[in-house]
């Protein structure tokens, strides 16, 4: 974890924050991308790769997470936000306890971030934040959200007001003050979900 708070750390002095879209298609295949560092929030196993996936909004390649465990996640850690937008395109594929694909944001470390998630056994869209560990519900609305389905999930964030919406509509719209300053962004997952990430965005706030 200390190397990545020093990149961290890095992107804060350098003000690295510019618009990106990552669609992992240069990537190499069975492996994390690069400048990606994976983990998870709790115990577990998780298992993240970029994969070539015939159905990819922009083929041929996704990064999948198909392995397990409390709160998988897969940042890119050489980016530092504090206001701005991150924006994916996710499936979920299978998972009987979970089909959940998020984003994150402000990620500080593996045990402090807020995430923003949408759930297809659920069919539902929640608001979180981690902190020591420990994940805090803000809000939770229903949205139809199919499995084996590309949906975008979308979360704007500047100051305490936080912004997320799903396939173009906005669900949730709240102020939270609880994860400030500038930190990582990326994607999540929750338990035994599998689930494949595609063009994957952010931007800081101008």
């Amino acid at each position: 974890m200390q190397g990545i708070a020093t990149l961290i750390m890095f992107a804060l002095l350098t003000g690295r924050a510019m618009a990106e879209n990552v669609n992992f298609d240069n990537e190499k295949t069975g492996a994390l991308p690069a400048g990606w560092s994976a983990g998870v929030t709790g115990r577990g196993a998780p298992k993240w790769s970029v994969e070539a996936d015939g159905t990819a909004p922009s083929k041929p390649n996704v990064l999948r997470q198909s392995g397990s465990g409390a709160f998988p996640w897969c940042v890119k850690t050489d980016v530092a936000l504090a206001d701005g937008y991150v924006e994916v395109k996710f499936k979920p594929m299978a998972g009987r306890e979970d089909q959940a694909g998020g984003v994150v944001w402000r990620w500080k470390d593996g045990d402090n971030y807020y995430v923003a998630r949408a759930n297809a056994l659920e069919n539902n869209v929640s608001l979180y934040y981690t902190e020591s560990g420990n994940r805090r519900t803000i809000k939770y609305v229903d949205a139809p959200v199919l499995g084996n389905v590309w949906h975008t999930l979308r979360v704007e964030f500047s100051g305490k007001r936080i912004k997320v919406a799903l396939d173009g509509k906005t669900y949730i719209e709240i102020d939270d003050g609880h994860i400030a300053g500038a930190g990582a962004v990326g994607v999540w997952t929750k338990a035994d979900s599998v689930t494949a990430f595609d063009d994957f965005q952010f931007d800081a706030k101008r």
